[in-house]
Parts: structure tokens; C-alpha cells; sequence
């Protein structure tokens, strides 16, 4: 196993890890789990770290099924109005409201990189994606800390052993 391979298995551990203390609680954590387990390999990893006991299993409640179909109805009437849109687009930003048009446009922006962040994010609205971005930055800082906290320790360790050794 190469240096890269192995760094996306530790990752992989990391996320699964990650998402498996939050219950199947956030869609982040549904999401990571589900995305690990597409690939055959991964299924078997994914499968060992959460135990056999392990009662995750992708699946969507009637809010979730209600969303989607509200989010493919939308789609479509998008579609419809696109040549609607793409006039306004030639016509250029209003005038009278130019202020409120670049702040649109920048929070519009600002939300499409979050959706590419955030686990899942894709198909959240925005109130969702910001609730559950609070939640993944949370969880990953957490994270953050106990990986930290375990590389001081395996540090402190390595500095008594060496002393011993002397």
C-alpha cells in the first residue's frame, strides 16, 4: 500500500468515525456512511469499524421522500423558466438595486461552496445546510482536538521510552 492510498484509508477511518458517533442524527453523517459504502472495499471496512451490530442502514423517512419530491418539482419548474432567466441574465444586474443584486450573488456563491463542503449537502435547502455545516465544523474540531490530543501522547511516549532505553 502506497503513501496515498493509505492516507485515504485513514481519512476514511477518520469520516466513518466521525459520523458514527452522531447516530444516523444529521444527514453529514448518513451521508459520509452512505458514500463510503458505494465502493465494494470500502463496504468491507466501513462494515468492520461500525460492527456487525451496527443498525445503519440508508434509508429515507417520509420528510426526507416528501423534500425530494419537493426538490424534483422545483427542478422542473426551473427548467421551465430558464429562458426567462437567461433574458434577465443579458439584461444585466437591475440599476435602481444594484447593492442587494451583489449581495444575492454573493451569498448565492457563498452557499454553493458550502453545499460542495458539507456531506450531502447538495440536496439540502439553506436553512438545513447551515444547520448541519454548524454541526459538521463542530464535530470536525472535535475531531480536530483528539487527533491532536493522541499524536502529544504518542509524543510524551516515544520521549519516556527513549529516556529509558538511555
Amino acid at each position: 500500500m502506497d503513501i496515498l492510498e493509505r492516507k485515504k484509508k485513514i481519512k476514511l477511518c477518520a469520516d466513518i468515525a466521525l459520523a458514527s458517533t452522531k447516530n444516523e442524527t444529521t444527514l453529514w453523517s448518513i451521508a459520509l456512511i452512505s458514500d463510503a459504502k458505494k465502493d465494494d472495499e470500502n463496504k468491507i471496512l466501513v462494515d468492520n469499524l461500525l460492527g456487525p451490530e451496527s443498525r445503519f442502514k440508508p434509508r429515507m423517512t417520509n420528510r426526507q421522500m416528501i423534500a425530494c419530491h419537493k426538490r424534483v418539482r422545483s427542478k422542473k419548474i426551473l427548467k421551465k423558466s430558464r429562458h426567462v432567466c437567461q433574458k434577465m441574465k443579458k439584461m444585466g444586474p437591475p440599476k435602481s438595486n444594484l447593492a442587494a443584486y451583489i449581495a444575492k450573488t454573493l451569498v448565492k456563491r457563498r452557499t454553493q461552496v458550502l453545499k460542495r463542503l458539507v456531506p450531502g449537502g447538495e440536496s439540502m435547502d439553506e436553512f438545513s445546510l447551515i444547520k448541519e455545516a454548524l454541526d459538521y465544523v463542530l464535530s470536525l474540531r472535535i475531531q480536530v482536538d483528539v487527533m491532536r490530543t493522541l499524536a502529544n501522547a504518542n509524543e510524551v511516549l516515544n520521549q519516556s521510552d527513549s529516556k529509558i532505553i538511555d
